[in-house]
């Protein structure tokens, strides 16, 4: 189905013609649902740490940084905010002042002095309609104010990135997410030289002004906080961009050329892969919290870092002895009782195994990516979340997965989503190395049969766009993972405009 046009853009982006063929293929037999033996819960796939193991990972984590230990903060940052300002724009839309009540917009024109960017807002309302926001607002002028925040005549908050939004009041003026994370960063990760390493993914449309932003509020930070900060960026790569397809799934093409979509937050897996530290945080963009709401975050941030420690040291003992040979099998044993017990996998064919072919295969498990991930409790709609799947080889693990990865027509699965405990914050800590030192060649850990499949169009023609698998979903199937209960205040995320006016956001 390839022509030598479309062999020669796959070349420019990377693209190998296999991969194409492959994706293409992908669109006719769809994605497999995972098997799932159940959702992750207390003692059952989610430790809750006692206070004298809190205290033991909190003493590992600043141990670790103290001597040096390197670690950086990798935040996704890519994309517009159009989806926080959705009610928002369909009100301006809609062609009136009139405000339903109990909308949303309704409740942020009855808290608008509580948003963060007041000042811009006042300033936007006189540069477009020379009056200021309290005028505005007394003349019940709502459709106008609302346009002075979405509309790129006025701040253009419908088209910028979230991390460049203004979220948190402070007396100094207002800061965006990229400086609160600049800020945590220094609270949880400065190594022994007081130096702060984070990286951040933007769209190559807004990395200008990412850029222009980090220009001006490092210094700012930096002196705020007595920490140098290194801060990169980098772009999705265009060989993780994802073929379009018609309906009928042979290639989209438009004005005679292949289309290709963004692959989704899996393809950041290739950008984590070039990162150097051993040590990573993830964490999205808009989970923030002002300095004053910081204090339970500084502390979880450390307890998974301990505890990612903790479990890594472990793990290199077992592979070193498992290297050179010098272990019994009663030494065999607890290391299957470590794999059981505290990375949760699961193999019934180890019970057939011989010591020789036990010890290879505990080396093939523990030989990989690790990742400690807090989990927090369910308080609102079950959803995607923490769960214990199957994998290709039979045996089971923790892996993070989203409703679409799970067969909606499978009664039970459908009961084990619809109880489950806890959801995924997105609040994790990676070790990305192995023993020796050596990265781990990431990629190579994904599961490529964990993507996603859906209906977009493009100039008004109807596609089939795929995603690759998600980075925590996916991305990370093959990694060992430790899932660990985090409180709810650790979990800010603003997915609204309104989320703003939230106790957790006011300072």
């Amino acid at each position: 189905m390839l022509k030598p046009q479309d062999k020669e853009l796959l070349a420019q982006k990377g693209i190998s013609e296999s991969d194409a063929e492959a994706q293409l293929s992908r669109f006719v037999t769809g994605f497999p649902y995972l098997k799932i033996k159940d959702a992750a819960r207390v003692d059952a796939g989610i430790f809750r740490l006692s206070d004298e193991e809190v205290n033991a990972a909190l003493d590992r984590w600043h141990e670790y940084l103290d001597h040096g230990g390197e670690v950086c903060k990798f935040v996704p940052a890519s994309g517009a905010a159009s989806r926080m300002f959705k009610a928002l724009f369909e009100y301006v839309d809609g062609g009136t002042d009139e405000l339903a009540e109990g909308t949303p917009v309704a409740k942020l024109i009855a808290d608008i002095d509580k948003l963060p960017f007041i000042p811009e807002l006042n300033a936007a309302c006189e540069k477009l309609y020379g009056c200021a926001l309290k005028e505005l607002l007394d003349a019940g002028r709502n459709r106008d104010v609302i346009a002075a925040i979405v509309s790129a005549e006025g701040m253009n908050y419908g088209g910028l990135p979230k991390g460049l939004l203004k979220f948190h009041s402070y007396p100094e003026g207002s800061r965006t997410p990229v400086e609160e994370h600049l800020t945590e960063g220094a609270q949880t990760a400065a190594n022994s030289k007081g130096e702060v390493h984070l990286h951040f993914t933007v769209s190559a449309s807004h990395r200008d002004l990412f850029q222009a932003k980090l220009d001006e509020v490092i210094p700012q930070a930096e002196a705020r906080t007595g920490k140098k900060f290194f801060v990169t960026m980098s772009e999705q790569k265009p060989s993780t961009d994802t073929i379009a397809a018609n309906p009928d799934n042979t290639p989209f093409r438009e004005d005679g050329h292949l289309l290709f979509r963004p692959g989704g937050h899996g393809a950041l897996i290739q950008n984590l892969n070039d990162i150097k530290s051993a040590v990573v945080f993830i964490k999205n963009i808009d989970n923030v919290v002002p300095d004053a709401r910081r204090a339970d975050t500084i502390k979880y941030k450390e307890i998974l870092g301990g505890l990612l420690l903790e479990v890594h040291d472990q793990i290199e003992d077992d592979l070193i002895a498992l290297e050179e040979k010098d272990y019994t099998s009663s030494d065999l044993k607890g290391m299957v009782d470590y794999l059981k017990n505290v990375l949760n996998v699961n193999d019934a064919r180890l019970d057939d195994m011989n010591d020789d072919s036990v010890a290879e295969y505990i080396k093939s498990k523990l030989n990989r990516p690790l990742r400690v991930c807090g989990m927090v409790r369910n308080e609102g709609e079950p959803g995607g979340g923490p769960f214990i799947a199957f994998n290709a080889d039979g045996s089971s693990s923790p892996q993070i997965l989203e409703s679409n990865q799970v067969d909606p027509s499978n009664e039970e699965y459908m009961k084990m989503m619809a109880t489950a405990t806890h959801f995924n914050p997105v609040d994790l800590v990676c070790y990305i190395k192995d023993i020796h030192g050596k990265k781990f060649d990431l990629p190579s850990y994904v599961d490529h049969a964990t993507g996603f499949i859906s209906s977009k169009s493009s100039h008004g023609k109807e596609l089939r766009a795929m995603e690759l698998p998600g980075l925590w979903n996916g991305a990370m199937s093959d990694w060992n993972t430790v899932f660990v209960e985090v409180p709810v205040s650790t979990f800010n995320p603003v997915k609204t405009v309104n989320d703003l006016l939230r106790p957790a956001h006011q300072g």
